[in-house]
């Protein structure tokens, strides 16, 4: 029985052997490998290249060195530690072209530096037309004493509509105008709701001007689904017609000219009585009759009027004491005619060669 405990104690030993061995060579080309990936990256020169190139993949290179030890391996062992040793050194090949045509790029881009050429500015931001025609408008009513107010683009019904006379069965109100976003919640239509929340908080006198973006159904090269307005509102005791018109007169005649003439229509607005569309002669044509104006002469510009009684009565004003006018007007409207641009989506496809014009 001796004989037999010996041999296979041998065996076992051997093959204990062959394990750790194997698993040791495994354990090793993986190191060799990180170690790779590790160092490839700092390579800075097509010299430093070749240097790493003969470390690894050279005769005396770590990766040759672990081939030559598969003699050293039992033959079943042989493939799966050769596969493995050649899946390294495809690996580290891979890593070295991919370094080699990165270092030449770089060498390439370098070569056609002129370092003699005049530097480039970079390129500077400047003011939309829509912002310049805005603050236009703006500087103009706060030189007469009004104060710009803002509010939310997301408004209630209720400011927007309600508070400002408008029926329920106003056209206004249906789907096909209004964005809505829940019920009793839209995307404000004008920037009028600012006139209730200010006369809301305070007692006249009132004299405000609400700048901002508003949303309608609405599209075509005229309009689009989001635009730009000004309202204004003024309220006080005494206020007449009258203090309209020489206000929207004085207005014109800032932003297009003392010469361009102006008109008054009656016309009809739920929160104004009475209430009017205010139109200019024509800044093209100059009132002789264009494709522009409809061969009229006029172009329409703004709506006004006198601030309905009915308004004060959401906001706790007496009508028989105060009185004021309201009006409104878009912002892209004015700019089209100031600078005589017949497409409003102009305005909205970042066109450089359009925007270029108002620098």
């Amino acid at each position: 029985m001796a004989p037999f405990v010996q041999s296979n104690g041998a065996s076992i030993l051997e093959d204990l052997f062959i394990i750790l061995h194997s698993q040791n060579m495994k354990e090793q080309l993986i190191k060799i490998q990180k170690q790779a990936e590790r160092e490839i990256d700092s390579i800075s020169s097509l010299e430093g290249l070749e240097t790493f190139r003969i470390q690894y993949l050279g005769k005396k290179g770590h990766v040759t060195s672990a081939l030559k030890k598969l003699g050293e391996l039992p033959p079943e062992e042989r493939p799966e530690i050769g596969e493995m040793a050649n899946s390294v050194k495809a690996e580290i090949s891979l890593m070295l072209e991919r370094a080699k045509n990165r270092l030449k790029s770089g060498e390439i881009k370098k070569e056609y530096i002129d370092i003699t050429l005049q530097g480039r500015a970079p390129a500077r931001g400047r003011l939309h037309p829509i912002d310049i025609v805005n603050r236009e408008i703006c500087d103009i009513f706060v030189k007469m004493g009004y104060r710009i107010v803002q509010g939310p683009n997301v408004e209630l019904d209720y400011y927007n509509f309600e508070a400002l006379n408008f029926p329920k069965d106003h056209p206004a109100r249906d789907m096909q105008d209004t964005f809505y976003v829940s019920e009793g919640v839209v995307l404000r239509t004008h920037t009028s709701p600012m006139q209730v929340r200010v006369m809301e908080k305070q007692q006249p006198p009132v004299g405000i001007i609400a700048p901002g973006k508003v949303y309608r159904s609405d599209s075509d090269v005229s309009h689009t689904p989001m635009f730009h307005q000004v309202e204004g509102l003024l309220v006080d005791k005494g206020i007449t017609f009258g203090d309209l018109k020489g206000t929207l007169t004085g207005f014109v005649h800032q932003m297009f000219g003392k010469d361009v003439a102006l008109r008054f229509r009656p016309s009809f607005f739920p929160f104004t009585e009475p209430s009017a569309e205010v139109d200019i002669q024509c800044v093209i044509c100059h009132g002789k009759g264009c494709r522009t104006c409809g061969n009229s002469g006029w172009i329409e510009i703004l709506g006004a009027g006198m601030v309905d009684p009915a308004v004060y009565g959401f906001v706790n004003y007496d009508p028989e004491i105060y009185s004021g006018f309201a009006f409104g007007m878009g912002i892209e409207r004015v700019a089209m005619l100031k600078y005589g641009i017949d497409d409003i989506q102009l305005f909205f496809r970042n066109d450089m060669r359009f925007l270029r014009q108002f620098y």
